[in-house]
């Protein structure tokens, strides 16, 4: 049998440090039946040419204005035509046995609809920080606020996203938690403490300037979804917003180190 086709959305805009090192870690995978797809929001740095350096390896591109890194990976996965999706981010890694090692627990275990693996954490030059930290989870712990999925290492089954995606495309931040929290009330979702993927932390990135936007996304999902005011995520949510400053504080001093 043919290896299933993955589908992999790369949303970019004024990446160019980043963009060729995690374009060049998805041609690198050990994995050869892969659709890689690279959505571009009209950068005005060099992305372009280096889109351009690799289109040949590429399923599909684009560079043109478009509404944000939501609508850019809409975008992409409209185009895909994988069984398995995925996106990495710009300025994100994968290593290369990721799409091989998800491919084959998603083929032998049909009943589980996302798998995700480890993440390391890197600072703009590729240095190791320390590592994110994935742990199981499910609809219900997703629901209290415990993620714990790195966006990086996740694979998941392209029929349940036609069952529940788009991404809102009103979400900045959380549109990982949201898609989450939709494939998770409809499936399984399994964690594998297996390294696939580097997690990059730097001065421009959203985690650093502004993550608190992610758990006002978050309330919103958990509004959605029926969730009370005494949930123990808006409690986090609080905490989160009285703790902000420190951990902000501590991630400055880790990419200064």
């Amino acid at each position: 049998m043919s290896a299933p086709l993955v589908s992999i959305v790369t949303p970019s805009y004024n990446q160019a440090a980043y963009l060729e090192q995690a374009m060049q870690s998805v041609f690198a995978q050990n994995y050869a039946n892969i659709e890689y797809i690279v959505v571009d929001g009209a950068s005005t740095d060099d992305s372009r040419r280096i889109i351009q350096k690799h289109a040949r390896r590429l399923a599909w591109w684009v560079s043109e204005p478009d509404q944000g890194q939501t609508d850019a990976i809409n975008k992409g996965f409209a185009r895909s035509t994988g069984k398995y999706l995925a996106w990495l981010n710009a300025d994100d890694v994968l290593y290369p046995e990721a799409v091989a090692e998800a491919v084959a627990y998603l083929e032998a275990h049909p009943q589980t609809g996302l798998v995700y693996g480890d993440a390391d954490y890197i600072d703009a030059g590729g240095r190791v920080l320390g590592r994110f930290p994935a742990a199981q989870t499910d609809y219900a712990r997703l629901r209290r606020g415990y993620v714990h999925i790195p966006q990086q290492a996740a694979f998941w089954r392209a029929d349940l996203w036609q069952q529940v995606g788009p991404l809102d495309p009103t979400f900045v931040f959380a549109m990982d938690y949201d898609l989450w929290v939709r494939l998770a009330r409809i499936s399984r979702i399994q964690y594998l403490p297996r390294l696939w993927a580097q997690f990059r932390l730097h001065a421009d990135s959203k985690t650093i300037q502004n993550d608190q936007r992610a758990w006002d996304e978050m309330l919103r999902v958990h509004w959605r979804e029926g969730g009370g005011h005494l949930a123990p995520i808006v409690a986090k949510y609080w905490l989160r917003r009285l703790v902000a400053p420190l951990i902000h504080a501590r991630r400055r001093r880790l990419l200064a180190a």
